[in-house]
C-alpha cells in the first residue's frame, strides 16, 4: 500500500539532552489531563516532573502539592523561562493550544501538545514553522500511535497480514449532557464531537491510509453552537476509504475494523487504546492478540516517546510526525467547512 502520511517523515537533528540526566518536565494546565499524565510520568524512572503553572498560582500550587512538584507558577511565561525545564506538556483545552504552545517553542522549550494540535491548520501551520525555525522540539500527543497494540497492528499490515488496506471503519461516541455547559459544549473552546473525540477516528484512518483526496461529510450542529453528531467519508488513491463517525449524543464501543485485500483486522472496542485485536486471514483461524494494562493511563508511551527523541537529538518524532499532524489538521478543516461548524474567530 502507498505509505502512509504519519509514518513518513523523518525526523531532523538538534541538540541531544543529556543521555543519563532524568528529563525534566513542565506541565501548562491543571485540569484532568494534566492529573492524568502527571500520574504516568510517575511511573518512568527516568521522568523528573520538576514544575506545573496556569493562569492563577493558587491553582499550580494546588496541583504542584498534590503531585510533589518543586516549583508552582502562575504564568505561563515563568514556565517558559525555567532554564531547568527540558520539555513542556501542554493539556491546556484546545483553544488555548496555539497560544501556550507559540510561546513555549519562541522560548526554546520542546513541546508535547495535546490533541487536537490546534483549532484549525493555519495554527498547526504556525507552530510547526516556528518549531522548524528554531530547531525545537515538538510533537502532537497522539497517544493511540504510540500504543502498544496499535504498534502491533501497524506491524501486522505494514508486513502484508491482511494485503493492501482498501476500508477503514471507525467510531468514538458517547452520550454527554444535553443541557451541560463544560468545555464539551462551548464552541469558544472548541467543543463539539468533531475536534474533542472525531481527531481519533480521523487520525487512525490518516495513520493506515494516508492523507485523503476526497472528504464527504455530515453532520448536526446543535442550539449551542457545537456538533454533536458527525459522519465522514474519506476516499482515497487508488479507491480506499474510510468510514468515520463521532458522537456525543449516542453510545458506541469506539470499534474499528480495516479490511484488506487477504484479510482484516477488528478491534472490539476502544480502537484508539486497544486492549485486544482479531486477525482475519484467508485460509488461517482467526487469531487474537491481547495486551495486558500496564499501570497508568496510557500516555506513558507518548512521554517515553518524546523522552527518546530528545535524547537522540531530534526535533521531531518519526511516529508522530509533524506533517502527519498537519495532515490530520487539513481534514478537519474540510469537515468542518462540509458540516457547517464555526467557532469564535474563524476566518473565511
Amino acid at each position: 500500500m502507498t505509505a502512509p502520511t504519519p509514518r513518513s517523515a523523518p525526523s531532523t537533528p538538534a541538540a541531544p539532552a543529556t543521555a543519563t540526566a532524568p528529563v525534566r518536565w513542565g506541565i501548562l494546565a491543571t485540569g484532568a489531563i494534566a492529573t492524568a499524565f502527571a500520574e504516568d510520568l510517575a511511573l518512568l524512572p527516568d521522568a523528573r516532573l520538576t514544575a506545573v503553572a496556569s493562569r492563577t498560582e493558587e491553582s499550580a500550587r494546588r496541583f504542584a502539592e498534590r503531585h510533589d512538584i518543586p516549583r508552582a507558577y502562575g504564568s505561563w511565561e515563568q514556565l517558559a523561562k525555567d532554564p531547568e525545564i527540558d520539555v513542556v506538556y501542554v493539556a491546556t483545552p484546545h483553544a488555548q493550544h496555539h497560544a501556550a504552545t507559540a510561546l513555549l517553542l519562541a522560548a526554546g522549550k520542546p513541546v508535547l501538545c495535546e490533541k487536537p494540535f490546534t483549532l484549525n491548520l493555519p495554527e498547526a501551520q504556525d507552530l510547526v514553522r516556528l518549531a522548524r525555525e528554531h530547531r525545537v522540539f515538538l510533537m502532537e500527543a497522539m497517544w493511540t500511535y504510540l500504543d502498544p497494540a496499535v504498534r502491533r497492528l501497524t506491524q501486522l499490515i505494514d508486513d502484508g497480514a491482511i494485503g493492501d488496506v482498501r476500508t477503514v471503519q471507525a467510531e468514538f461516541a458517547f452520550t454527554a449532557d444535553p443541557g451541560g455547559s463544560g468545555r464539551l459544549r462551548d464552541p469558544g473552546a472548541g467543543g463539539g464531537a468533531l475536534l474533542d473525540i472525531g481527531v481519533y477516528p480521523l487520525a487512525f484512518a490518516q495513520l493506515l491510509l494516508g492523507a485523503p483526496d476526497s472528504v464527504q461529510a455530515w453532520g448536526r450542529i446543535a442550539a449551542d453552537g457545537v456538533d454533536d453528531n458527525t459522519g465522514i467519508v474519506l476516499g482515497h488513491p487508488g479507491g480506499a476509504h474510510a468510514v468515520l463517525s463521532c458522537s456525543i449524543v449516542s453510545d458506541g464501543a469506539q470499534r474499528a475494523e480495516i479490511g484488506g485485500t487477504l484479510g482484516r483486522i477488528e478491534i472490539p472496542r476502544d480502537f484508539y487504546r486497544p486492549d485486544s485485536f482479531v486477525l482475519h486471514r484467508r485460509g488461517h483461524e482467526p487469531e487474537e492478540f491481547r495486551f495486558p494494562r500496564e499501570a497508568g493511563h496510557g500516555y506513558r508511551y507518548e512521554a517515553a516517546e518524546v523522552m527518546r527523541c530528545l535524547r537522540a537529538g531530534a526535533v521531531e518524532s518519526p511516529l508522530v510526525p509533524l506533517d502527519g499532524t498537519l495532515a490530520v489538521m487539513a481534514t478537519l478543516d474540510t469537515v468542518r467547512r462540509r458540516i457547517g461548524l464555526r467557532y469564535p474567530g474563524d476566518r473565511d
